[in-house]
């Protein structure tokens, strides 16, 4: 991809473009300085890439028809065998289609990524198939993973695996699926905005979001660096513990990684949960859209921690109703910014960066108009903000995250959780076809005001099934300190102990 210097038009219209007036004399000029600094361009363009080495043989597998795939919750089926031992050893894992695994297409929710084949594992893929893991394949997500249902796909909306045409949640929508049906033992879900959490809550499974920076997110296509979160989803808290503890750490690459302290996260299970201090948090319960019988269910819940010695309280974190506003500017403009215009990763980053993932994404450019509406809206919204305003509410959002991080933390002083309803709501009915625009986003928003903030606070968060209401799971959140995520494990693994949680 040799470059070629820039013709005299092509200057004067970057001049244009940068706010310059060149004089025929000053094109001339800057035309040789360009075409000299090219030759280190060049330079680069010409020497071999540096990428790490896929270990374990694969095909690209193959897309399964409607009778096979009825909840349509998988991309590609496939069979990556692992070590012959380890930690995962006979267990079966599904990857959420925004994760790499080479020479397995991707397309991670969108038109325009679909004939994408991947060159690199991510990380957490080598280190599972090292751990003995066997890759079943490639699950659907939301038109790059920006929806917390399962309408936004562009090969068509995933159904919830208790009740076909509602909402799987989002954006992991086919891992919450292919575990709560019992396809595969593990999946691995990412979460900007709870992404892993709303679709284990709508599902009813056990959905980690670990804290940021514990788990690599290299060879994972990312959305925005501050929010970028990848994690377990599984039907057991021992089996999420245990992926946990395969994936963890830092692996050279990942500029995320804050130098965390990793742990063996199954030693919490069994522990007693006595003396545990949880803080029910208050607000909570007064998201927007909350059902009353989904803030039953999970103050049900909580007493259930007090009858297994548990200190249960009510805590106040006024601020958290605000968490999604903050959100907002920084998950739309920085997704803008970096997956869109930065072609799936922008710059100022010591990254693995994936070329040929750059390359293709590019392409969305030329097929805008098979983008999601929700993907549209934030596209447009970023793109607006920042032609006119710049990135200055990207950063006070950035800043003023900060006091709603230390008011969290200043809560954890005293307890050792916080407790709350992972959706406000239970899973609600897919939009049909011919729906509004406006309700179609509706349906991909409306249930992420709890799990988003811990997104950029970077708490570790875990949602837990804790009952039915009308047929449809209902989801608890933990929410613990920075990288104590054995303290969940231990609160999560006694509570699942309790009893099957649908006939809580």
């Amino acid at each position: 991809m040799s470059i070629v210097p820039p013709t005299p038009a092509q200057l004067r219209d970057v001049a244009g473009q940068c706010g310059l007036s060149l004089s025929d004399e000053d094109l001339v000029s800057f035309r040789g300085l360009i075409k000299g600094a090219l030759e280190a361009y060049n330079y680069v363009d010409a020497v071999p890439d540096e990428l790490p080495a896929v270990k374990y043989p694969r095909t690209p597998g193959y897309q399964p028809r409607a009778e096979e795939n009825p909840h349509n919750a998988w991309y590609r089926k496939t069979r990556v065998l692992g070590a012959p031992s380890g930690k995962l050893k006979g267990k079966t894992v599904a990857l959420k289609d925004n994760i790499m695994l080479a020479g397995v297409p991707m397309m991670n929710g969108s038109a325009t990524l679909e004939g994408f084949v991947p060159d690199i594992d991510a990380t957490i893929v080598s280190r599972m198939l090292d751990a003995g893991a066997e890759i079943a394949g490639k699950v659907h997500c939301e038109c790059f993973c920006t929806s917390g249902g399962s309408h936004t796909g562009a090969l068509g909306p995933v159904h919830n695996p208790h009740k076909m045409g509602y909402s799987a949640g989002g954006s992991s929508s086919g891992s919450g699926v292919v575990v709560a049906l019992g396809e595969v033992d593990m999946a691995i879900g990412g979460d900007q905005g709870g992404s892993i959490r709303m679709p284990s809550s709508f599902c009813g499974i056990y959905g980690m979001k670990p804290t940021w920076g514990l788990v690599p997110y290299t060879g994972i296509m990312p959305n925005e660096m501050t929010l970028d979160h990848t994690g377990p989803m599984t039907a057991t808290v021992a089996d999420n513990a245990l992926l946990l503890e395969v994936i963890a750490g830092d692996d050279g690459y990942d500029p995320r990684i804050k130098a965390p302290k990793v742990e063996d996260y199954t030693k919490a299970l069994g522990q007693s949960i006595s003396g545990l201090k949880i803080g029910v948090l208050k607000e909570g319960f007064e998201q927007p859209g909350a059902e009353a019988t989904v803030n039953r269910s999970v103050r049900e819940a909580a007493k259930r921690f007090k009858d297994l010695g548990a200190s249960v309280e009510t805590v106040s974190v006024p601020m958290h109703l605000q968490g999604a506003a903050i959100w907002t500017p920084i998950g739309t403009e920085g997704a803008t910014q970096t997956m869109m215009f930065g072609d799936g990763y922008g710059t100022s980053r010591s990254d693995l960066f994936s070329l040929s993932l750059m390359d293709f994404h590019r392409g969305w450019r030329r097929k805008a108009n098979s983008l999601s509406e929700q993907a549209k809206l934030f596209l447009m919204l970023g793109t607006f903000i920042n032609n006119n305003y710049g990135p200055r509410f990207y950063g006070k959002a950035v800043n003023i995250s900060r006091r709603l991080r230390a008011a969290y933390d200043n809560t954890l002083k005293d307890y050792d959780l916080l407790l709350m309803p992972t959706t406000p709501m239970k899973a609600t009915q897919l939009p049909p076809q011919d729906v509004s625009r406006e309700d179609y986003i509706a349906r991909a928003t409306e249930m992420f005001t709890n799990t988003a903030p811990f997104n950029f606070t970077h708490h570790p968060a875990m949602s837990l099934p804790c009952g039915m209401v009308d047929g449809l799971p209902v989801g608890l959140m933990l929410v613990g300190r920075h990288f104590e995520e054995t303290t969940i494990y231990r609160a999560a693994h006694a509570f699942e102990q309790i009893g099957d949680w649908k006939q809580m």
